[in-house]
């Protein structure tokens, strides 16, 4: 991307796709490759430099859009102050019933918007299942011919739904949204192995 400085103020934004013309002079699109930043910058084209500095991971915060500034003989594209995503569930008020916002029925107790919390635990709840359905056949066979089931199985079993009980319980304590953040976050030890707070729920090898 690219902004036509006019007069020290930015007046237009570029996508570098096609020609323009300025002060009565056809320019082809060539420009924006082909040419250095100086010799654009002598027309009042600047390449926008991106400054990522207040962006946050989306998954937990809400950006604000980019604003544009010129100065110092550049055009830099920078983020407000992002907003957390509301880690808890967030009920009706009562001044949004009386206004008649709410549905039919709902109190100050009925749950407006699910917060990052409840869609956490419900992904963990999808992978635990989904890793017990791998080995729900040794308990039909188990049912249907009395076939024991390994230890290997039964251990692995047991694993998952603790290890699902301890991440469940991690993140309904989390006290804000950096906190859960911080459950989500790998790091990487001397050995070279990534790991996160929150821990994963155990596969079969």
């Amino acid at each position: 991307m690219f902004a036509l400085v006019e007069s020290g103020s930015i007046t237009k934004m570029l996508n570098g796709n096609r020609g323009i013309t300025l002060n009565d002079l056809q320019y082809p699109r060539a420009i924006y490759t082909l040419w250095t930043e100086a010799e654009r910058n002598a027309i009042g084209i600047y390449s926008i430099v991106y400054d990522n500095t207040n962006k946050k991971d989306e998954r937990w915060y809400i950006n604000t859009n980019q604003s544009y500034a010129f100065g110092s003989g550049k055009v830099t594209a920078t983020y407000g102050t992002a907003t957390a995503k509301a880690h808890a569930d967030t009920t009706w008020t009562q001044e949004q019933i009386d206004d008649g916002m709410a549905p039919d029925g709902a109190d100050t107790n009925t749950v407006a918007t699910r917060g990052l919390k409840y869609n956490l635990i419900r992904d963990v709840k999808v992978q635990a299942a989904n890793q017990l359905a791998k080995t729900d056949w040794y308990i039909t066979r188990k049912a249907e011919k009395s076939t024991a089931i390994p230890s290997a199985i039964t251990t692995h079993r047991n694993l998952v739904r603790s290890r699902q009980a301890a991440m469940e319980t991690s993140i309904t304590n989390a006290s804000d949204t950096p906190a859960l953040e911080t459950l989500y976050t790998y790091t990487r030890d001397s050995d070279g192995v990534s790991s996160r707070p929150l821990a994963e729920i155990p596969t079969l090898d």
